[in-house]
């Protein structure tokens, strides 16, 4: 029996970090680290570190939606990462840490800006929030390197520091979701 599959691009600051909740979320049945929305062609990790692509760092999720809902991987989103600071998540500054959800479903567009919309009106943030939702464009996988980083490195100072309290929250806050 073939499985249905579906993709959502999402930027939420660092790939490291984003990735490595990702990859523990039943449903989620790939996780790739990329470049997305920029203008330059194949970029590298250092030119969009520089902020002159226009990329960001983003996570392309292929996901089962009978056992995971869009709408789920993004209130997972929204708890991992900050959507209210522009171009910048904790200690990391420029255009590609920004927040987007980025899409080539229109439904998963409206699913996104009911979402974003659901925030805003809960109140949650303090701050407005300034995730983009726009269609996935020019999207390169990053380096090989940058693949699973953060399981093939977690003792690594920012993995310890940054990613691996992201992966905590998200197995305390969504615990029906997270892989054994």
């Amino acid at each position: 029996m073939a499985v249905h599959t579906q993709t959502i691009t999402l930027g939420g600051g660092c790939f490291w970090c984003t990735e490595a909740v990702y990859v523990n979320v039943k449903g989620v049945l790939d996780v790739e680290s990329g470049y997305s929305n920029g203008h330059v062609v194949q970029p590298s990790y250092e030119q969009v570190c520089t902020g002159q692509t226009g990329h960001v760092e983003v996570v392309k999720l292929v996901f089962d939606p009978e056992q995971v809902s869009l709408r789920e991987l993004l209130e997972i989103f929204f708890v991992i990462h900050d959507p209210t600071t522009l171009n910048a998540q904790g200690h990391d500054r420029g255009t590609q840490y920004r927040s987007g959800i980025y899409f080539t479903d229109p439904e998963h567009q409206l699913i996104a800006q009911q979402v974003v919309a659901e925030m805003v009106a809960s109140g949650t943030y303090h701050h407005p929030i300034v995730t983009e939702v726009v269609p996935v464009a020019n999207y390169w996988p990053a380096e090989s390197y940058h693949q699973d980083y953060f399981a093939r490195h977690p003792h690594q100072g920012y993995c310890m520091a940054v990613a691996a309290p992201k992966v905590a929250k998200f197995r305390q806050t969504f615990a029906r979701l997270a892989r054994g």
